[in-house]
């Protein structure tokens, strides 16, 4: 990933019902189904902390449709 520079705005890690992770302002409201689930932080932190917890980039039903699970 990228390094992103700090800009000095507040983030939190958000993922989606895909299980898809992004980063979002704080205070900026969350999409449908979002759920923060990291830190908050600089534009740096949030993204090093979705590389920690990430372990399959894949959308959620993909992997389930090739799982067999869905």
């Amino acid at each position: 990933m990228p390094a992103l520079s700090d800009d000095g705005a507040e983030y939190t890690a958000v993922r989606d019902v895909e299980a898809r992770h992004s980063i979002r302002p704080v205070g900026k409201a969350l999409p449908s189904g979002g759920l923060k689930v990291g830190p908050r932080g600089g534009r740096a932190e949030c993204p090093a902390h979705i590389s920690e917890v990430r372990t399959n980039r894949r959308p959620l039903s993909p992997r389930q449709a090739a799982d067999g699970t869905r």
